[in-house]
């Protein structure tokens, strides 16, 4: 009996023990649920993969060369090119109404199109533009303004003639902060502005602010544009600017070109010279694949789809949707089938991978992967190296050195990318989002491949767990022969940005 007593005591003192040690050793566990922390109790076991039978037969499949041959074939010339410049003389208003500012939140692609509807409103009201201010982003927590990411000077040039722009605002405005703003009431600020507005809406609510003032600061501003019932002027205009006007600052575009030389040319990757930027070689014909991988946490939980995390991987999500969102998520009310079968729920690295395969592209494609940070990290991605074993990405292909001046910040990472996405022979995105819709739209613009998956065929292939290989590839080259960058007209209510054709493009 005082035995089993001492042993009893003992597991307690020893239960006791470890209670105090794991916030010491496991501290993610027992931090405040955010957007950062990670989600340790789905991450401690490796998701299996969920399409087993599929994935062998992908990995022993051999692409004939025909079918690798037509992947790499470029878009033909539909009859369409690039058409920004207004029939109109550019001309500057004799006198400005006011200064127009402008708070951007989102991320960098969300920020992009806001500055493109920014020009557009500036025009509109014959008011000068302040260069737009970029919220720090809850998410990324990046601080990066216009001025870091984008080329100021050539901004204002290409412009010089449709509106006037000014870096900051002149002295006698100079209390018209983000701060100020902040802290109350303000009558020059506008924050009635409702998505999508008509020309009209701000003729009639924010010039008379202008006039009264001298300055109109409109926050929020992201969707605050109209996309139809414009006149065509201005919606030439939103193109230049996004097509044209939008420049990455140099130290960016020199790393993306370095990317870009070591996945044509793996052979340039080595051989650091003391400078910024390793060895180059000459430019090859090595191609590649920019492959977006949107597959972050908060993707993850507002799906609210079933990735095969099991029971831990639910409760964690769900307890960060909670959190997050209060519960709020359309998704939620539907089953995880029903989301599939509708297209709802994004790629996983496993499901675009065997996308990938299925397509004709094999384990000698140079893939690049854009991304931030992957919902599961390396255990979600193994499966996708497994099919893809060249796969790189930025820190693969760069030294600590180059990374220094992007290292932690979002929006710099997410330009890079972006700027390999557009030089890349084919790019792809796992889900629909502000990058995938923004690269459809430049490489449309620009007549580029880029591979748009058929969400619902995907997701209802997925379904079925006895599918063979033969009749999953089949049914996914069918399902995407007219889903490669062909030309596909605006309709009402779509974004001049993701659809440029007919406002951004003239037809033969």
């Amino acid at each position: 009996m005082v035995r089993l007593q001492y042993q009893t005591h003992g597991r307690g003192a020893l239960a006791g023990l470890l209670m105090l040690l794991f916030p010491v050793f496991l501290p993610s566990l027992f931090s405040p649920l955010g957007h950062a922390s990670p989600s340790m109790l789905s991450e401690w076991n490796a998701p299996k993969p969920r399409h087993s039978r599929l994935l062998k037969s992908a990995l022993q499949s051999d692409p004939t060369n025909a079918q690798q041959s037509a992947l790499w074939i470029p878009l033909p010339n539909e009859g369409w090119r690039p058409c920004v410049e207004s029939t109109k003389t550019p001309s500057l208003p004799e006198k400005s109404q006011g200064y127009i500012q402008v708070f951007l939140d989102g991320g960098l692609n969300q920020q992009r199109m806001g500055i493109c509807d920014a020009v557009a409103v500036a025009k509109i009201l014959n008011a000068t533009l302040v260069i737009p201010h970029l919220e720090v982003n809850p998410v990324w927590q990046d601080s990066s303004s216009f001025m870091d990411i984008f080329d100021v000077d050539h901004f204002i040039n290409v412009l010089k003639d449709d509106i006037s722009i000014v870096k900051e605002l002149p002295y006698e405005f100079s209390w018209s902060t983000r701060e100020y703003y902040a802290t109350a009431i303000r009558a020059t600020r506008i924050k009635t502005a409702p998505v999508h507005a008509s020309a009209n809406w701000y003729l009639e609510n924010v010039l008379p602010t202008l006039q009264s003032y001298g300055i109109a600061a409109i926050s929020p501003f992201s969707h605050r544009l109209a996309f139809d019932n414009l006149p065509m002027d201005i919606q030439q205009l939103r193109c230049k600017v996004n097509f044209q006007a939008l420049v990455f600052v140099p130290h960016i575009r020199v790393l993306g070109d370095a990317l870009v030389s070591r996945l044509r040319n793996p052979s340039g990757k080595s051989g650091a010279l003391g400078t910024n930027y390793l060895q180059e070689s000459t430019e090859g014909s090595g191609k590649f694949v920019v492959l977006h991988l949107r597959f972050d946490k908060d993707m993850a939980a507002h799906s609210a789809c079933d990735f095969g995390g099991g029971k831990a991987e639910k409760l964690a999500l769900a307890k960060y949707r909670q959190v997050l969102w209060q519960g709020r998520v359309l998704n939620s009310q539907f089953t995880d089938e029903e989301l599939r079968n509708q297209g709802r729920c994004p790629l996983t690295p496993e499901e675009i991978g065997l996308l990938l395969a299925a397509l004709g592209f094999d384990n000698s494609t140079r893939l690049y992967l854009a991304s931030h940070k992957v919902y599961g990290g390396e255990a979600r991605i193994s499966t996708l190296r497994k099919l893809f074993p060249l796969m790189e990405d930025k820190k693969s292909l760069t030294s600590a050195l180059e990374r220094g001046q992007i290292k932690g910040k979002a929006s710099l990472l997410a330009a890079v990318d972006y700027y390999v996405g557009m030089h890349s022979d084919i790019f792809i995105s796992a889900s629909p989002g502000n990058m995938h819709n923004a690269l459809v739209g430049h490489r449309t613009y620009e007549n580029l491949k880029t591979i748009r998956p058929n969400m619902a065929l995907l997701g209802q292939l997925f379904l079925n767990k006895s599918i063979s290989w033969s009749d999953f590839q089949q049914a996914v080259i069918e399902g995407h022969e007219n889903r490669q960058g062909q030309i596909r007209l605006k309709k009402p209510k779509q974004s001049i940005y993701t659809y440029p054709a007919p406002d951004c493009m003239c037809h033969a």
